[in-house]
């Protein structure tokens, strides 16, 4: 079944008062009709995007520029819809055989350190004072996501997605980047599985 792009994204989103911040629009309205036509087009496109280019994607803060929620809720349904997409043609292409290789292999990468001892899954900053966040935080959400992986426990792509931490500062937390890059791994792997 041919999925419609049209529906994952708005033509146009709300935009924020004068005053406040808001995406710049000329760089969503840019990505997002690139991001339209490699859909359309998924073969001999230039600059083909993919789930990680959607999930990757940033703007400029600017003022009384598009509304970030409304933005960030469909880039979620656009690279869900890329997601699908791709486990699609890999399944076509070589096999749900291939894709249950893939889903394990990045499974059992994810759970590995899912595995390690509370307090000890990422490493602390090296920068004495630097923003980190919350280890009590960031293991609850390892909990959850422990259940979801390995005892059929719901849990929503989104509510990774939206995870907020609160704030540590150096040693006292986890190192943000590479918290950040693993839940990019665990969106990955649950918008292919989901």
């Amino acid at each position: 079944m041919a999925l419609d792009i049209r529906r994952q994204i708005p033509a146009t989103f709300d935009r924020v008062d004068r005053s406040k911040y808001g995406y710049n629009a000329k760089q969503v309205d840019e990505f997002l009709q690139r991001a339209r036509t490699s859909f359309e087009n998924p073969v001999g496109t230039a600059d083909q995007v993919a789930s990680v280019d959607v999930r990757a994607v940033a703007f400029d803060p600017i003022k009384g520029g598009y509304d970030a929620n409304s933005v960030d809720a469909a880039l979620d349904r656009l690279e869900d819809a890329f997601a699908r997409r791709e486990r699609d043609d890999l399944i076509n292409q070589q096999g749900e055989e291939a894709w249950l290789r893939q889903i394990g292999k990045l499974s059992g990468i994810l759970r590995g350190r899912l595995h390690r001892p509370d307090g000890e899954r990422f490493r602390r900053p090296s920068r004495k004072g630097a923003r980190s966040y919350n280890v009590h935080d960031v293991d609850a959400l390892c909990a959850e996501l422990i259940g979801y992986l390995e005892h059929d426990q719901a849990l929503s792509v989104d509510t990774v997605r939206r995870a907020v931490f609160r704030a540590a500062k150096g040693a006292e937390g986890y190192e943000e980047a590479q918290v950040d890059a693993f839940l990019a791994r665990v969106v990955e792997l649950m918008a292919a599985i989901d």
